[in-house]
């Protein structure tokens, strides 16, 4: 027992001299000066600033349908290939069309017949009214007789009614175009036995002009209405687009139309604007950045979203201070536009903000600092550039 004990306590020893060791190692290394971070930072921006706000679209067209026939058949004739342009009124298929002249001709012939009938009846009514006026015959039968000829007029009238449903149908054998615009390729071939308002022939729509739909928040459309009004009210207020290539597209376009209710699924409001497209280089379907274009703010302070941190419900960001220290800033934060945000305060054009290696970065530390530009890191006033185009951008003075 005795010798396990003073075993123990050798280990223990042991233990404490390799701490000691490792602690003094520690000690010489603090004493040689920590390494500093490195960290990538560029100039705080100023200049005079658009209040943009860029938003995901998608192109849609003015005028959408799906063209069904009204009565039902074979397509015997088609006029037309799968995306063509076509001008509204143009005959675009033909269906079979030989029982709808049977009926036709059947309705007519119903309708010659009672209209003999009815003039028989007209005849003898005028007959009972002049053996009426010499007492020949009774009130009741001249009574009989006028409800007669009443009858056979609905008669009549009904079978005319017929007749003209019948000449509809005939009509309706030949499909036209209901407005001018381009047809889809997905046209159905001659031969096909199309329903009666069931089967879609061809989808067609109008491209000039033409929609650019996006949606907005709850919080986005209430400062929208209100940056609106001072701007002049909602059609005063500029859109752009940007297409998907990243090149801009030279129309300007206006807010015509949105929904009446915010989505129960998203919380959002969907919102149309208009563009001219006499090219056809907009087609339905596309996706867009929708670029709404509000006031100028004048030499605006701008920082980089990436340099900004939370920290309480505070906003701040690190600079490069004197003698290469890393110093935090509080900063009151504005609108942001694209990459950046607009600092209200705690900015000046002079400082040098962090924008890369702030994960490990404290106060107070040793920064080795590489500048770089806002198309070094892809920063731009248009949101992520990823896909699109930057603007130029120039450090404040």
């Amino acid at each position: 027992m005795f010798e396990n004990r003073k075993g123990l306590g050798v280990l223990v020893a042991a233990i404490f001299a390799l701490a000691m060791l490792l602690s003094g190692c520690g000690s010489g290394q603090q004493g040689g000066g920590a390494r500093a971070t490195s960290v990538k930072a560029m100039n705080v921006l100023r200049q005079d600033t658009p209040l943009t706000h860029v938003y995901a679209g998608q192109i849609v067209g003015t005028d959408e349908v799906k063209i069904q026939s009204r009565v039902s058949g074979n397509i015997v004739e088609k006029y037309i290939v799968g995306g063509q342009s076509v001008s509204a009124g143009q005959p675009l298929y033909r269906i079979d069309s030989r029982q709808y002249e049977s009926a036709l001709l059947q309705a007519k012939a119903v309708l010659a017949q009672s209209e003999a009938t009815l003039n028989n009846a007209r005849m003898d009514l005028g007959r009972y009214q002049q053996l009426y006026a010499s007492a020949a015959v009774s009130e009741q039968t001249l009574s009989t007789q006028q409800a007669q000829v009443n009858a056979y007029e609905a008669a009549v009238a009904a079978n005319e009614a017929l007749v003209r449903q019948a000449q509809e149908n005939l009509d309706d054998t030949v499909i036209y175009a209901p407005m001018s615009g381009q047809l889809s390729v997905d046209d159905v071939a001659m031969g096909t036995f199309v329903s009666a308002g069931t089967t879609t022939l061809v989808s067609m729509g109008t491209a000039n002009p033409i929609f650019a739909q996006f949606s907005l928040s709850e919080n986005e459309y209430l400062n929208f209405v209100e940056q609106a009004a001072q701007q002049g009210g909602i059609a005063a207020v500029v859109v752009e687009l940007t297409l998907s290539n990243g090149s801009k597209y030279p129309i300007i376009g206006h807010i015509v139309t949105s929904d009446r209710a915010l989505t129960a699924q998203t919380g959002t409001l969907t919102v149309k604007a208009l563009f001219d497209n006499p090219d056809g280089l907009l087609l339905p379907g596309m996706f867009a950045r929708v670029s709404l274009i509000g006031d100028t703010i004048p030499n605006a302070i701008l920082v980089p979203e990436r340099a900004v941190q939370q920290l309480l419900g505070k906003s701040f960001v690190m600079l490069v201070g004197p003698d290469n220290k890393a110093v935090a800033r509080t900063v009151t934060l504005g609108d942001k536009i694209g990459s950046y945000y607009v600092v209200k305060e705690g900015l000046d054009s002079s400082d040098i903000v962090v924008v890369e290696g702030l994960t490990t970065l404290q106060e107070g530390g040793d920064l080795a600092v590489t500048m770089v530009t806002a198309s070094d890191m892809g920063f731009s006033l248009e949101g992520d550039t990823s896909n699109f185009n930057t603007r130029e951008l120039t450090p404040a003075k």
